[in-house]
């Protein structure tokens, strides 16, 4: 990198000599970036206070994880329910750049008898002057009260909080059939897009008690308890509450072959369902969650891991656009006291605090895995990473993209370097990575927010070692649009309706 600290110059920098990619095209470029904008594409770019020697490197836009949960406050009845998140805003945005990740969009949760937009507000203070990179919110309504309907959710999608979430599952979160065709409604008027954890309540509750009647209380008995059934009739219901409703829907990390078959015949009927999948489902099994000495209860999360042969049923919808956006649902719980060992290690598994961390590695496996290892192509990997969350999510094309006007966050990848995972290198605020000793080819070696450095690496010794250069709270909250363009065909993929 090399500084022009002279007053006349056209641009504040210049990346140079590297590959550009988008979820339509490759090329090769200079990218000149001002006032935190891309305003120049093209060869033999001029005047720049930098210079970034992008040579044999990709230059992507910055990944964006549309599904985090980060100092998120738990409600009475959940499992996890007096665990402490790892991760709060500042911790998390920190792991999430050092990762090529420059946006997030964690949840600000309703809990039953409690408002809407109290919750949003709550949130906010836990954010404020924290974030590393830029964020925004998902809500997640659990007590769909009229007032809730009429004034706070219509209020809130009005003002860019324009997804929902809602649960199937989990007693203290879950809400009836007729509950959801409510949310749904409002969202389908207001443009907005819901979203939905898939598993039936019932199904894992009579399940969960059989098994601990019979003594199977080990977290590898999580699998058992949540079989690919209870998300298969989940996800069927919820497509056809999205049907009845005529709302778009986002079926959330989606883990196995059966949801899948769901969705595609969802599509195969017109029906404008959205999918997403997360990397438990492409790199975990439930081989995992048998770990010795209380170690699988590391890989809990919901759904849980399949078997290896769904691992490559859920690459086959990577690959041929069944998935749209691929997010890390990171679930930041430590193995500790705090965490997933609250109730000791012969707890039951469903006292467990359920879900795992991803925030940091979630790119770099899809880059590597997806990309590198010939699965996907350069343009897929954009896709999922950036471009179709940033349409989905109302963020298009301000983020998502490398083009004239776009916020310059940008991160450029080595596809030379490789790394093992190891959780003494990431950024994140917990004590274990489920893809310990994991070794992938390219990482993301200089990331941008709004073009400031906030982050990049170099290698002493054959270690790889981060650079922090971004401050606490330089990250933005984003207030976002409906989606860019509904998905007027329907059927088709995100990105297929963006051609």
């Amino acid at each position: 990198m090399s500084i022009d600290t002279s007053d006349s110059y056209e641009f504040d920098t210049i990346i140079r000599g590297g590959t550009v990619a988008t979820a339509s095209d490759v090329f090769r470029s200079d990218v000149g970036i001002r006032d935190g904008r891309v305003v120049a594409l093209g060869e033999g770019l001029r005047g720049a206070r930098r210079e970034i020697d992008a040579t044999g490197k990709y230059v992507l836009p910055g990944g964006i994880d549309a599904h985090c949960h980060l100092d998120q406050p738990k409600a009475e009845g959940l499992a996890a329910a007096g665990s402490v998140m790892a991760d709060d805003f500042f911790s998390g945005s920190r792991s999430a750049i050092f990762g090529g990740t420059t946006t997030i969009v964690p949840f600000a949760v309703q809990h039953r008898g409690t408002s809407v937009v109290a919750a949003v507000e709550d949130y906010h203070r836990r954010a404020a002057g924290k974030a590393y990179c830029d964020y925004s919110f998902h809500l997640i309504v659990s007590d769909p009260t009229e007032r809730v309907l009429k004034e706070e959710l219509p209020r809130l999608l009005t003002e860019g909080y324009t997804s929902v979430k809602v649960y199937m599952t989990y007693e203290a979160m879950r809400i009836s059939d007729r509950q959801i065709l409510d949310v749904l409604d409002v969202t389908r008027q207001h443009g907005a897009l819901a979203m939905i954890h898939a598993e039936n309540f019932e199904c894992i509750s009579w399940l969960t008690e059989k098994l601990e009647a019979e003594g199977k209380i080990a977290p590898r008995y999580h699998a058992d308890s949540r079989p690919q059934a209870v998300e298969r009739e989940a996800t069927h219901r919820a497509i056809a509450l999205s049907e009845v409703a005529e709302a778009r829907l986002l079926i959330v990390h989606v883990s196995g072959g059966e949801a899948i078959n769901e969705i595609r015949r969802g599509r195969e009927r017109g029906v404008p369902i959205f999918a997403e999948t997360c990397p438990q489902y492409l790199f975990l099994s439930e081989e995992d969650l048998d770990q010795p000495d209380f170690h699988g209860a590391k890989c809990i999360c919901s759904p849980p891991p399949r078997d290896k042969g769904n691992q490559e049923i859920v690459w086959r919808g990577i690959e041929d656009g069944l998935f749209d956006i691929f997010s890390s649902d990171h679930a930041p719980y430590r193995f500790d006291e705090d965490g997933k060992l609250r109730h000791g290690r012969n707890a039951p598994f469903r006292k467990v605090a359920n879900g795992i961390p991803g925030l940091e590695t979630r790119a770099p496996l899809l880059f590597s895995e997806g990309f590198m290892a010939g699965r996907i192509d350069l343009c897929r990997f954009v896709a999922l990473n950036s471009a179709n969350a940033a349409k989905l999510y109302g963020l298009y094309p301000r983020k998502g993209t490398i083009a004239i006007g776009a916020d310059a966050d940008i991160a450029i990848w080595d596809p030379e370097q490789r790394v093992t995972i190891r959780n003494e290198m990431l950024h994140h605020n917990v004590d274990f990575t489920p893809y310990e000793g994991r070794t992938l080819q390219g990482w993301p070696m200089t990331v941008m927010v709004r073009g400031r450095i906030v982050c990049d690496y170099t290698e002493r010794d054959g270690v790889l070692q981060g650079q922090l250069h971004g401050e606490a709270g330089y990250g933005e909250f984003l207030a976002r649009g409906s989606s860019a363009r509904d998905k007027k065909a329907e059927g088709q993929t995100l990105e297929a309706a963006w051609i």
